[in-house]
């Protein structure tokens, strides 16, 4: 029973559950880059190597962020700040994490193992921008779109710049969604000297740079039709995904963020679902 009550306090610290985020556009252009499905083995590695990576960088970002964590109201009862996992347990359960992805890079191909340091390298950056630049939001979007870009080179074996508008697609979606998450400790950024895009220029300007960044990526979404010749059940994808996002926005106003929650993980949940179930079907039924 100790057991099963320490891997929920894990699960719950690195926020397992999140990875519906972007787990789905790793295998959207892993699809791609096959142009069908990829083997059994690139799927298995893949799934490691981003489970291993996300695991890690959440561990890293908690272990920074712990004494912040202690302060802020939304985030003092996390498992670092309330004891709940040590901090030297977390280091270890990072360097594993870390140690997954390298293994799973080495069994891939030599390229993935090769960039692999710099992706570590990105995912450890990520935590401390928010000491520094309201730019932190498109620093984790970059770090998420690594998903889609190490895929591609684990199916390819070669960097090709044709993936790179659904890395970017990802960048932007992921800063977006980040930025309402972001709204939640305006207050709280402001009185610790954090950036934030909400701290720096306000709820309602942030709505709608929150918008713009949803549609590049609507934008960019449908420019991999012509890139990569997906048919109409990847069109139809999009446009449900879009339909998604503009709901997701409707759900936020200036003068309420109670159903901030419900926008960033539920909608972005089926955002990414979405897409890669057409793209699957794309290539299964055309």
């Amino acid at each position: 029973m100790a057991l099963f009550k320490k891997i929920a306090d894990y699960l719950r610290l690195i926020k397992f559950s999140h990875s519906i985020f972007a787990l789905p556009f790793a295998f959207t252009s892993a699809l791609i880059a096959a142009s069908g499905i990829p083997t059994f083995s690139q799927i298995f590695w893949i799934t490691v190597a981003m489970v291993g990576g996300r695991t890690g960088a959440m561990g890293m970002n908690r272990i920074i962020d712990r004494k912040i964590d202690a302060l802020n109201p939304r985030t003092k009862n996390r498992e670092l700040p309330r004891g709940v996992i040590k901090t030297g347990e977390t280091f270890i359960f990072t360097i594993i994490a870390f140690a997954l992805l390298l293994f799973a890079a080495y069994m891939l191909n030599p390229l993935c193992l090769k960039v692999s340091p710099l992706v570590l390298l990105v995912l450890f950056t990520y935590s401390y921008t928010k000491r520094f630049t309201w730019l932190s939001h498109m620093v984790l979007g970059t770090a998420l779109s690594l998903a889609p870009l190490g895929a591609w080179i684990a199916i390819k074996g070669t960097f090709d710049f044709q993936i790179l508008p659904l890395c970017f697609a990802v960048m932007f979606w992921v800063a977006g969604f980040d930025v309402f998450y972001a709204m939640q400790d305006i207050d709280f950024d402001k009185k610790h000297g954090l950036y934030s895009i909400p701290s720096a220029f306000g709820i309602k300007t942030s709505l709608w740079i929150a918008r713009l960044f949803h549609l590049i990526t609507i934008g960019l979404l449908l420019s991999l039709i012509p890139i990569f010749n997906l048919g109409d059940l990847y069109l139809f994808g999009v446009l449900i995904a879009s339909a998604l996002m503009l709901y997701e926005h409707s759900l936020i106003k200036p003068a309420d963020l109670s159903k901030l929650d419900m926008a960033f993980f539920n909608m972005n949940g089926y955002i990414s679902i979405t897409i890669f179930v057409f793209t699957l079907m794309n290539y299964l039924i055309s």
